[in-house]
């Protein structure tokens, strides 16, 4: 399985607006559930940088995903670069959206919280 891992800045200022784009996207696959399609999106530590893992078909024909694509230059400071990936292994318990509460971490239940 090859995957395509894009990796881009964003300018400072963009960068929320950025991240809000790729959860309409989220959003949309949700409700679309295009089959085949494995999408994953990070914002890095440093709050500019963002990587986007893709494979399948299906990520360019959602509205959400043109619409972040429309702007996406006058948004970035970086890149984008694009390398292709084999997938060596992939684990995921659940498949739902990250909450808040999930990028923060949850409130208990945890032992080291």
């Amino acid at each position: 399985m090859t995957a395509a891992v894009i990796r881009y800045q964003t300018k400072p200022d963009a960068a929320d607006e950025n991240q809000r784009l790729i959860e309409k996207i989220f959003v949309e696959l949700a409700l679309t559930a295009p089959p085949g399609l494995h999408y994953s999106s990070f914002r890095l530590a440093d709050g500019v940088t963002f990587v986007h893992v893709v494979d399948g078909k299906g990520l360019t024909e959602l509205a959400a995903f043109q619409e972040f694509q429309h702007a996406l230059g006058d948004r970035l400071a970086v890149g984008p670069a694009r390398d292709n990936a084999t997938l060596v292994g992939s684990y995921s318990p659940e498949v739902a959206p990250a909450t808040a509460e999930r990028r923060n971490g949850p409130t208990t239940g945890r032992a080291d919280s």
